[in-house]
């Protein structure tokens, strides 16, 4: 029996071809806190899926957008990604519009299931926020939802490295960190150690290559270089910093983190365990965010024009039709007293 046209799909239509009640699909698709057994909540979210079904009753019946754009972000808890958000606030307020926004921890399905509900809202636009987005990601579901809402009128903007179609903001994380990592080897530093954060996230990763990249091309031996995970925090940099220090930093010259907040955290570590920066030991952070400086000594970092970018995004959110854009941004190397030149002498 062929499925309703998607226009005149109901929740009716989705609860019965989940097999479930009415309340349980309701439960399920619309913003109810009461728990619905696993089992059933698969059904009625691959049902949902099967048939097209979006719980916009009130849009479809007023088949129009509404002025509101949707952030679908990782974690907007974090320093950097609040300063993304506060310049996409200020530039959508600006045009007329306002900024909804929502968090997914960075994993797939909970993205799909935000950017559902969100196309129920009929924003303007969306703007999905993470480190790294790929096509294929559930098997092709989240680009044909996304696909979906863009055939209903709405524009898709990409913050964050992706393969997908849709206009995008990326980073250069790889390349800017390979610029730190050149100017900590020009300035004489040879035993080093990266701390990369958490592995399988996309940015760290990229940043972690690149230092280890650029060291490299400025002559300090990769044998020489050793990379630590941590949770992406200041609790995690001050761990790691305090177990460094406890296992002997054995003529290691240089702690090179992979964020300011990661940064600030292992100066907290070193300073504890009695190791001065940038006297025995520098350090250097990657972002800019207010912490870095701050601190005391403030922190060397890798500059991102943060809210340049966030600012872009709307742009891009916003602006006329025409050919898919896609926007690098670059960083910007600056050099504080958190580091010092071992080549001098």
């Amino acid at each position: 029996m062929p499925h309703p046209a998607r226009d005149t799909v109901t929740l009716h239509d989705v609860a019965a071809a989940a097999g479930v009640s009415l309340a349980t699909a309701s439960r399920v698709l619309g913003a109810s806190s009461r728990t619905v057994a696993p089992e059933f909540r698969e059904r009625v979210l691959a049902a949902a899926e099967r048939l097209r079904y979006t719980a916009d009753a009130s849009a479809r019946a007023m088949r129009r957008v509404s002025d509101s754009l949707a952030l679908v972000a990782d974690d907007v808890t974090t320093p950097s990604m609040a300063l993304v958000v506060s310049a996409m606030e200020r530039a959508a307020s600006g045009a007329g519009a306002f900024v909804t926004v929502s968090a997914t921890r960075g994993d797939p399905e909970r993205q799909l299931e935000t950017i559902r509900r969100v196309r129920a809202l009929r924003p303007r636009a969306l703007v999905l926020t993470s480190g790294r987005v790929e096509a294929g990601a559930l098997a092709g579901r989240l680009l044909a939802e996304l696909r979906a809402y863009e055939h209903d009128g709405g524009r898709v903007v990409i913050v964050g490295d992706t393969d997908l179609p849709f206009h995008s903001v990326r980073f250069d994380n790889r390349g800017a960190a390979a610029r730190l990592g050149r100017y900590v080897a020009g300035t004489g530093h040879r035993r080093v150690v990266i701390v990369a954060g958490a592995p399988g996230q996309a940015a760290p990763e990229a940043r972690t290559a690149g230092l280890v990249e650029g060291l490299r091309a400025g002559g300090v031996d990769e044998q020489a270089m050793r990379i630590v995970p941590c949770a992406v925090s200041r609790e995690g940099g001050y761990e790691v910093a305090r177990r460094l220090a406890a296992e002997g930093l054995r003529g290691t010259d240089a702690v090179l983190a992979v964020n300011d907040l990661i940064a600030v955290g292992a100066l907290r570590g070193l300073r504890e365990a009695g190791v001065a920066v940038p006297a025995d030991v520098s350090l250097t952070g990657f972002d800019d965010i207010r912490p870095a400086v701050n601190v005391t000594p403030r922190l060397t970092t890798m500059a991102l024009p943060l809210a340049y970018a966030g600012t872009e995004a709307i742009r891009l959110a916003l602006g006329e039709p025409g050919a898919i854009t896609h926007v690098t941004v670059e960083g910007r190397l600056v050099v504080r007293d958190s580091t010092r030149d071992r080549a001098a002498g």
